[in-house]
């Protein structure tokens, strides 16, 4: 049997100059991403998840319910359950029922899950710094707008 070739369908020059952009953003977020990661692991003996997880919980002093955490962090209740029993062995972490109920719990950092984040957190944004360094502050607005635009437009279309 024999069949034509596939031809590519074509693609709108702007079509192309989006398709680079996504490239590009793709490539600067999993250089960055990697970075961070080894740096956590480095400094800090710990991973992105679960600097995720604190960075989370500190902005939720009064903590969180854990399926709200997994939403947040759009992941997994299974994913979010494993990291918060690992910080909550290693003392980082509380979790407790809410109002008795046995389905829901309730996490919190504990004093010294907030000071090893602090110490974390002062380590990321420099990290972040040094790796963005060549972005002028001008430039940094402007594109945090411009993805903060493009979010709005697609955010909540499923």
């Amino acid at each position: 049997m024999v069949s034509a070739p596939l031809s590519a369908p074509e693609i709108s020059k702007d079509g192309k100059e989006r398709l680079r952009l996504w490239i590009r953003l793709l490539r600067a977020s999993r250089t960055i991403e990697a970075e961070l990661r080894e740096r956590l692991k480095r400094d800090f003996d710990t991973t992105l998840p679960r600097f995720d997880v604190m960075a989370a919980l500190y902005r939720a002093p009064e903590g969180m319910l854990m399926s709200d955490l997994s939403r947040f962090l759009l992941v997994s209740n299974g994913n979010i359950t494993g990291i918060v029993d690992r910080l909550v062995s290693d003392g980082l972490v509380t979790r407790s029922r809410r109002n008795g109920d046995r389905r829901t719990s309730m996490v919190r950092l504990t004093e010294e899950g907030i000071a090893l984040f602090r110490r974390m957190a002062a380590a990321h944004e420099a990290w972040i710094g040094e790796l963005l360094g060549g972005v002028s502050e001008e430039e940094t607005r402007r594109l945090a707008n411009m993805l903060k635009s493009f979010r709005s437009n697609w955010e909540g279309k499923e």
